[in-house]
């Protein structure tokens, strides 16, 4: 028996009871994931990325391992949530335009002192301030770097478009207008390389096009940690007691760690390992997280039908941002029909011995975005569900 069938008869006996869809985390493998980012980091804390995780339980539990500290959300809303929840290092890490989520945060000290919010543009200062409807709490802010990388003289840009700093005269006139503006404190600068942390060096079949990859992500690392660096010194001329630089993602962490300019690394798709993260030859992660669909037909020789399953992933549409069929090996989407709405033929060998209420078990093609089709995730330990957690769903909550 191959590994993966071992792991599709232990997910099967565990979860014997459940009806599907289900979804699930081995707590095996999230675990041996999250030493490995430790690891990775080489003594650097690692920031965890909430929107690759998305369940409380989870977050908490990875936070009280050695190696961790801190959150990086994704939206205002949530980042009061969690430190209403008892998070006390909240960073949110992109810019927010919830007026009434800034009159919160600045009318609240426990909230203020937990919370940290992006900027990268005055405007973004001025929004805050006439949002705070008589909140006097200061506010900490971070500065984003924006980490592309540009070629042939800017006419070649790799890199998500995010802040619009990028040189170190750029953030240090950003860091001189928070200074002079009360009801602010500059604590902090992030910079995220998603053309390195997240894009896949290995593709199958591709070879060209992945040592492509590679020389370009090279030259991205050099450029980048020779600029991140120049920053940082820019900005502490005039924030000496800057509290953190955050760097990196679960394809970079430690590429990122071993630059000296950066205090603290981010992560939080590694600790799932969703199916676009298959293709790194910095590291090589468990699948955690997974998601069955019942059998429910079968149509002919060869073929399946499964009840829904078409949870496409946030990106360039495209086939990789699809889920994929892990257990049993061997099936595959029916080309003229994908991952469908309602129900979804997969076809292949292992088809003939799946009968009518037989589960298969699927990867996201990302991580978090699985959570946002579940309210409850079954923890995994052995052969057995240990645990039944909500997910920020089954909370109530869907803060984009």
């Amino acid at each position: 028996m191959t590994a993966r069938a071992a792991d599709r008869a232990r997910y099967d006996r565990a979860t014997a009871h459940l009806d599907a869809p289900v979804a699930i985390v081995d707590l095996e493998s999230f675990d041996a994931n999250a030493d490995d980012l430790v690891r990775r980091a080489a003594g650097k804390p690692v920031r965890v990325a909430s929107k690759s995780v998305r369940c409380r339980a989870l977050l908490e539990r990875v936070l009280a391992r050695e190696g961790f500290a801190g959150l990086m959300s994704y939206t205002l809303a949530e980042s009061l949530w969690l430190a209403r929840s008892g998070f006390h290092d909240v960073l949110l890490a992109y810019p927010s335009a919830d007026r009434a989520g800034y009159a919160e945060l600045a009318g609240d000290p426990k909230l203020a002192a937990a919370v940290t919010v992006m900027v990268d543009d005055p405007a973004q200062l001025r929004l805050i301030d006439d949002a705070r409807a008589g909140g006097r709490e200061e506010v900490r802010v971070c500065l984003e770097l924006d980490t592309a990388l540009r070629l042939f003289g800017g006419r070649v840009r790799i890199g998500a478009r995010r802040s619009p700093l990028r040189s170190a005269a750029q953030v240090a006139d950003m860091a001189r207008t928070i200074a002079r503006r009360p009801g602010f404190r500059l604590v902090g600068i992030m910079a995220y390389e998603g053309h390195i942390a997240g894009v896949g060096d290995s593709l199958q079949g591709r070879p060209f096009r992945s040592r492509a990859i590679r020389l370009m992500q090279a030259t991205a690392r050099r450029e980048l940690a020779q600029r991140r660096a120049d920053v940082v010194r820019a900005v502490r001329a005039v924030a000496p007691d800057l509290e953190f630089v955050n760097g990196g993602g679960t394809g970079s962490v430690q590429h990122t760690a071993a630059e000296d300019s950066v205090t603290e690394i981010a992560a939080g798709s590694g600790l799932y390992v969703p199916r676009l993260f298959d293709n790194y030859t910095s590291f090589s992660g468990r699948p955690a997280a997974l998601f069955a669909q019942p059998v429910v037909r079968r149509p002919g020789v060869g073929v399946v039908t499964v009840l829904g399953g078409g949870y496409p992933a946030s990106g360039a549409p495209g086939p990789d941002r699809l889920p994929v069929p892990y257990l049993p090996e061997g099936l595959r989407y029916d080309a003229q029909e994908g991952a469908g709405e309602v129900q979804t033929p997969l076809l292949g060998a292992p088809a003939d011995d799946l009968l009518i209420g037989d589960k298969v078990w699927f990867r996201h093609a990302k991580a978090g975005e699985l959570c946002e089709r579940f309210d409850t995730l079954h923890l995994v330990e052995g052969d057995a569900v240990t645990a039944a957690v909500p997910t920020y769903r089954g909370e109530g909550h869907t803060f984009l």
